[in-house]
């Protein structure tokens, strides 16, 4: 006894020794990471074909390749080893080749390998690129979209018509139509049409000609196209109304692989979306919401009866969006995954909407696939403390296995806490769910400050996953207490509570959020409640810049990308319909919403520091609302700094940039809170 009381002993101290050696994370180590995404399995259900992506800070680039793992787990083989983009692999059906999309050329292509190894070939030569690939299930057909010009009928014209803009002295543009530009690039008369060509090469074929967009400009699903069963046909997404900036009506249609006139199979003016045909050709199962112009709607799962149109809603009586959704081999069983306070989780049922059972209820679980014969689901796995890996479980719930272990080496260096939950009463009693994450060696006997961070959309929600641009981990390495709290107007918590947002931007949400303060400076001793920061970006902005006319109980605020004066926010934004739901209307006929929910009303309360973020190519929310903001700031004598990017939109994505945001931020709330 004695013996073994001292080989535990021992344990304990090499565990605290390791514990020990742990350090926190710094921006080498997020920006290293790889990320995982878009597991395909093959045919024969064997292999797993998956994506991984590098950022590289030297030369601020990035580059992704294509790996295979076993379904059953093993050895990881790297498939694809080219410079730049290698993704979106597709298997053929024989399961020995897999297409993919390359830009290892210069232009985006679509690219075929044998799985053994070799060299890949070039098969598509479009002059106008490709994204979204698919093969048909007879593996003849390639499907992708490419932008183009709706009144070329050919690649010749449109070739020459890209070769005639780029020659041009003149860069003016002129456009008679909304929107003329979308999130961070500008439309220019182009159109994102459907096309498929054949395995074998050739010209491509455009199946969704006109004036219109597929995939479509704004809410697609996480597909907008798929092949029917038998490979005959095509369904796919997009808006026919003649404005999209002030319309959510995308619809779906269907049209033979030969070409045709496409056939409209829905018919309701809110969002439907990702069309997915039953394996047994009966169905066309889609995601559906029921309130036009509005962008949160409940996502419901609706099936449509190819030979008769009837409509099928299976989860009328579920109060979550859905988001992917996996067909059973035999067409009796659908899997999806949805939102749920905090987490994504995975459910099966049957084709009639019953039999509801959870597989999957703890962390964030996403981009489902199942293996041929039905057995076994495999998804990517993630939480806040561990990037997205591939996963497997079998079809009843057990034997989940993780399946890669892409940045284990470099996590098992990081001292990162997962997420702690906590509940509190929020505006009018409501029940309203935060997330908290300590500081590495964190001390339950110390004080810390805290950093207070507001999501986005503002119909999203903090969630057990990681986030590469508002890292929670990166936020604790200095030295802080991160809390992140779903207010009103989250998803996941119910339609309810999502809707209680709109009309209300500064209301019952800011309610939410400052009695989250008072719970966790109540609760937990250990935060600093005299050493606070608040940041947010997109709503999480609009909501730092309401923080600052209407407390002053933090030491500093981050504003990125936020709302400032709602007015001119309507007038420069491409998604008109957004904020006519939000605010209930246009500024011209309902003006006294925007003017109450507008932070530049109360410019005269302003008195906390504010760090200001804007990006020029920031086209949902125009850089002159930062620009406005920082204005404001200065001729308050507001203690004040603005960080601005002319080469980055709505996201700082590119990697040199991403780690000057992180030093600015950090810098800062460290500046102002220590």
């Amino acid at each position: 006894m004695k013996r073994l009381s001292y080989i535990v002993f021992c344990c304990f101290l090499a565990l605290t020794a390791i514990s020990q050696t742990k350090r926190a994370i710094a921006f080498d180590d997020l920006i290293g990471m790889g990320r995982v995404a878009d597991p395909q399995v093959s045919p024969d259900g064997k292999t797993i074909a998956f994506v991984v992506t590098y950022h590289n800070k030297t030369e601020n680039k990035t580059n992704s390749n294509i790996y295979l793992v076993p379904v059953s787990g093993g050895e990881v083989k790297q498939l694809t080893s080219a410079k730049g983009a290698n993704n979106n692999p597709r298997w053929l059906p024989d399961g020995k080749a897999i297409a993919f999309i390359s830009t290892r050329d210069g232009e985006s292509q679509v690219w075929t390998i044998s799985v053994a190894g070799g060299e890949a070939k070039k098969v598509s030569t479009i002059s106008t690129e490709v994204s979204g690939l698919m093969i048909s299930p007879d593996g003849k057909w390639f499907a992708f979209n490419s932008e183009v010009y709706p009144d070329c009928l050919d690649d010749d014209c449109n070739q020459k018509r890209n070769a005639a803009v780029e020659k041009s002295k003149v860069k003016a543009k002129i456009f008679d139509h909304l929107p003329y530009r979308v999130w961070n690039a500008w439309k220019d008369g182009k159109r994102n049409h459907l096309f498929v060509l054949s395995v074998a090469g050739g010209k491509a074929v455009d199946l969704s000609p006109g004036d219109y967009d597929t995939p479509p400009i704004d809410l697609g699903g996480n597909w907008d196209y798929t092949f029917s069963p038998d490979s005959k046909e095509m369904a796919f997404v997009r808006n026919p109304d003649p404005m999209v900036a002030v319309s959510t009506n995308n619809e779906i249609y269907t049209v033979p692989i030969t070409g045709g006139t496409p056939k409209k199979i829905t018919d309701s003016p809110a969002n439907d979306i990702q069309p997915l045909y039953s394996p047994d050709g009966k169905y066309i199962a889609y995601l559906a919401m029921r309130r036009a112009r509005f962008e949160a709607d409940q996502r419901q799962l609706m099936l449509y009866e190819r030979a008769t149109g009837k409509l099928m809603n299976l989860t009328q009586n579920f109060d979550y969006s859905i988001n992917d959704v996996v067909w059973s081999p035999d067409s009796k069983t659908i899997y999806y995954n949805t939102e749920e306070k905090g987490s994504e989780v995975i459910f099966r049922m049957d084709v009639t909407g019953k039999n509801i059972v959870k597989l999957i209820d703890k962390g964030y679980n996403h981009n489902l696939r199942l293996t041929r014969d039905g057995k076994t689901l495999v998804f990517l796995k993630e939480s806040i403390n561990q990037p997205a890996e591939v996963h497997r479980i079998d079809v009843d719930g057990k034997n989940l296995k993780q399946l890669t272990f892409t940045n284990a080496e470099r996590l098992s260096q990081l001292d990162l806490h997962p997420k702690e939950d906590f509940w509190f009463e929020g505006a009018g009693g409501a029940k309203v769910h935060g997330f908290m994450v300590k500081p590495p060696a964190f001390d339950v006997s110390k004080k810390y400050p805290m950093i207070y961070l507001i999501h986005g959309g503002p119909q999203g929600q903090w969630a057990d996953n990681i986030s590469y641009r508002w890292n929670a981990q990166m936020f604790a390495s200095r030295g802080y207490v991160v809390v992140m709290v779903n207010p009103r107007g989250s998803t996941g918590y119910g339609q309810q509570f999502t809707d209680e947002i709109s009309g209300d931007w500064g209301g019952k949400v800011y309610e939410d959020l400052m009695k989250g303060v008072d719970y966790v400076l109540k609760t937990y001793s250990f935060i600093d409640g005299a050493r606070m920061a608040a940041a947010g970006a997109s709503y999480g902005g609009y909501m730092v810049n309401w923080i600052a006319g209407h407390t002053g109980r933090f030491k500093c605020l981050v504003s990125h990308d936020g709302m400032f004066n709602s007015v001119s926010a309507y007038g420069t934004t491409e998604e008109l319909w957004f904020n006519e739901w939000e605010f209930k209307g246009t500024p011209y006929n309902n003006p006294e919403v925007y003017r109450k929910w507008s932070p530049m009303e109360f410019v005269a309360n302003f008195k906390t520091p504010m760090l200001v973020i804007h990006g020029q190519l920031d086209y949902r929310l125009d850089v002159s609302e930062g620009f406005q903001l920082f204005t404001a700031l200065q001729r308050q004598g507001v203690k004040s700094k603005m960080l601005y990017f002319p080469d980055e939109g709505h996201w700082v994505l590119k990697p040199a940039n991403s780690e000057l945001w992180y030093k600015t931020v950090l810098d800062w709330i460290d500046e102002n809170t220590k």
